[in-house]
Order: C-alpha cells, then sequence, then structure tokens
C-alpha cells in the first residue's frame, strides 16, 4: 500500500513540507510506504472548461498536473497540503486541483483522500472546508484526524513546536494506514468497492 503526498507549497521544504513529513513518517511506521510530489513553482494555468480530459484521460496543458495523473494510479491514497493565502489555498494549488480532479476520476476514485493545511494564524478551517469538497465529488472516503489537519508556523521550526498541529498530523496518519488496511480486508473478503449509476446531470434553467 502506497500514499502520494501532495505539496501544494511553492516552498519545496516548508511548513507544509513539515507537516506531510510527520504523515509520511507515521505511514512509515505503519508500514505504509509514501512519496512527496511537489507541485513546483512553474506557472499553472487554471482550467480551461475545454472537456477535451474526459476523452484524453489527461489535461491538455502538459505540466504538474499530468505528471501527477501519470503517477496516481500506483498509490492507494493520497494527502493534499496547502498553504493558506488570503484564507484560501493558494493559488497554484486550486488550478492545479481543479484540472486533476476533473481529469482525474480514473485514478482517483474509490481511494481515501485527506487535506492538510498550514498557515501563520488564520483562515486554516476555511481552506480545509475549500480543500475536502474535491473529494466529496470523486466517491473518495475522506480520511479525518483528532482536530481539522492543520498546523501553525511562519517557519518549518515554529511548525515542529505546534505540538498539537505535530499529534494531529501523526493521528492522520495512523488513521489512513487504518483505512487502508480495512479497505485491503474488504477487498480479500470479496468486497469491492461499490458500482454506481452512470451519472445524470440535470441544469436548474430548461
Amino acid at each position: 500500500m502506497k500514499v502520494l503526498l501532495v505539496n501544494g507549497s511553492p516552498h519545496a521544504h516548508g511548513c507544509t513540507y513539515t507537516a506531510l513529513q510527520e504523515i509520511a513518517q507515521t505511514l512509515q511506521n505503519e508500514g505504509i510506504e509514501s512519496d512527496i510530489f511537489q507541485v513546483g513553482t512553474r506557472p499553472l494555468s487554471g482550467c480551461l472548461g475545454c472537456g477535451r480530459c474526459s476523452e484524453k484521460g489527461k489535461c491538455v496543458m502538459n505540466d504538474a498536473v499530468n505528471e501527477f495523473l501519470a503517477k496516481a494510479a500506483e498509490y492507494d491514497a493520497f494527502v493534499f497540503g496547502a498553504p493558506v493565502h488570503f484564507a484560501s489555498a493558494n493559488g497554484a494549488m486550486i488550478a492545479f486541483l481543479d484540472r486533476v480532479f476533473c481529469a482525474g476520476k480514473h485514478v482517483l476514485q474509490f481511494k481515501p483522500a485527506a487535506a492538510v493545511v498550514s498557515c501563520r494564524r488564520a483562515g486554516s478551517t476555511a481552506t480545509f472546508d475549500q480543500l475536502n469538497k474535491y473529494f466529496a465529488i470523486r466517491h473518495m472516503p475522506i480520511v479525518t484526524s483528532q482536530y481539522w489537519n492543520q498546523v501553525h508556523g511562519n517557519t518549518p521550526e515554529e511548525v515542529r513546536r505546534d505540538i498539537e498541529g505535530m499529534q494531529t498530523m501523526r493521528s492522520l496518519g495512523r488513521n489512513m494506514a487504518w483505512i487502508l488496511r480495512c479497505i485491503e480486508a474488504g477487498k480479500q473478503a470479496g468486497f469491492p468497492h461499490p458500482e454506481h449509476e452512470k451519472q445524470t446531470k440535470t441544469n436548474f434553467i430548461r
């Protein structure tokens, strides 16, 4: 079993990374492999709404989004981490997620997911709500912890001093490992993921 931890921060080894590393260490202690995917600092366009991804299985723009989609099938679960910018996830992460969740249904659905947010002071819960909505539209079980998955600090050193935040990350890692084992046990017992009806979309204006 493998978990892909996505660092949406432009800082490869900053506060968000520090939180994800605490989860990675916990997963390792639980016998679960993990890797970190860095969204990076190259400019990311938002979704164009062209609909081509439904035909191609990937985005028409070849950047970090397609790099992620190419890897995602190898993993059993995901943690998406983002810093808070103006009480919201940073713009690059939102552009990334809009396109990943539009193009990547085939590699995301039925896999557990969790959001992690990093802030200096405030805006964390609004950002946490924002990120969880992506999982809720793709049949992804949302993994929780003992508190909202957030850390506080302006530097990695300050984040490591957020004792409750670090404990929340460890609890999240253990819960993720437990959910993955439960899903695996269910498959072995003959209970695969549920089959769903083909989605019917309706518009409010007729």
